[in-house]
């Protein structure tokens, strides 16, 4: 089943439907409604009377389907039962009216009501930081390898970078005298991305939190914890670890260590995962420029990216994709 139904759209998604969608799973509201920072669904906080106010997702229309939102919400409250500090989505106390399915439905759109967590996102400048951080994961992907997923995406070149390239190519996302570069470059990145990752060998696949980068977590006096797994999938453990990393080559080994560390602790890791770091970061930068692309119908990006699609855009993202073939 798709995760809408058909004519979902967020254009209709007013504030009054908002505040419906919480009172429908049983949550009484006092009507305040805050949008909060989120492109590819729509999260708000909502008051409740007499309560701490709660945080809604609406799932992007057609992009899931509910059996991948309720692998999503199970792997959350999995990770919760262990004691992990990811926060997983409330039960709604009430399910009359809300679809009957494995995940709420109100008006079309899927939804998910959290508890409101705050924090800052984290830095990391400190060994301690990041060995805690590393623990966090080391604890995430024991859990994550202890079960599989059935419905969720599976991290993969051909999804991430072949899928990506042959869409831009297809919508005529850039003039011809780029077109022609980027054509090349990206047959001749994902030809040596595909090398390093049949060198590296048959790698072990867990479920994983998949976008882990560091606006993905907040971090208290109490230490870190992630808000939501909308990206969670199939991979390997390095794929949550990369992106926590910044700066220079050494910088970053020197960061990756000290992450290792403290994820030693709880679990394993193959250390020949580490030589996927650069592949990885070159499918990142292939599949978010089709990822913009895919979602340039919904008016939110335009306002948030006005500089897409540009042909400066295009010179500057495929000079990148140069420059990240030199480093591969």
């Amino acid at each position: 089943m798709i995760a809408t139904v058909a004519g979902a759209s967020f254009a209709t998604l007013s504030p009054d439907l908002i505040v419906d969608a919480v009172e429908a799973a049983g949550f009484p509201t006092d009507g305040r409604v805050l949008a909060l920072g989120s492109y590819e669904n729509r999260v708000y906080q909502v008051g409740l009377e007499d309560a701490e106010p709660v945080v809604v997702k609406f799932y992007r229309p057609g992009r899931w389907t509910d059996a991948a939102i309720a692998e999503e919400h199970a792997f959350a409250r999995e990770l919760a039962a262990a004691e992990i500090p990811v926060i997983a989505p409330l039960s709604p106390p009430r399910q009359e009216g809300l679809g009957g399915g494995p995940v709420p439905v109100f008006r079309g759109f899927r939804f998910a009501i959290y508890p409101r967590r705050g924090g800052q996102w984290p830095e990391l400048g400190t060994p301690d930081e990041r060995q805690w951080i590393g623990r966090f994961l080391g604890r995430i992907h024991l859990v994550g390898g202890a079960g599989r997923f059935v419905h969720r995406p599976q991290l993969s070149v051909a999804s991430m970078g072949r899928g990506s390239v042959a869409y831009l190519l297809r919508e005529d996302q850039m003039a011809d005298y780029i077109r022609h570069r980027y054509e090349l470059v990206t047959g001749e990145l994902l030809d040596r991305v595909e090398a390093v990752f049949a060198a590296a060998g048959p790698l072990r696949q867990l479920r994983i939190h998949g976008d882990c980068h560091r606006n993905n977590v907040l971090w208290t006096a109490a230490g870190p914890h992630f808000v939501d797994l909308d990206d969670c999938m199939t991979g390997p453990a390095i794929q949550d670890l990369w992106m926590l990393l910044a700066g220079t080559a050494e910088e970053m080994r020197v960061q990756l260590a000290d992450i290792l560390e403290g994820y030693s602790q709880f679990a394993a890791f193959d250390p020949i995962e580490s030589m996927l770091i650069e592949p990885l970061r070159a499918l990142r930068m292939i599949h978010y420029a089709a990822w913009l692309a895919r979602r340039w119908h919904d008016p939110a990006f335009p306002l948030a990216f006005p500089w897409f699609g540009e042909a400066r855009y295009w010179e500057r993202h495929v000079a990148e994709l140069e420059e990240q073939l030199a480093i591969l």
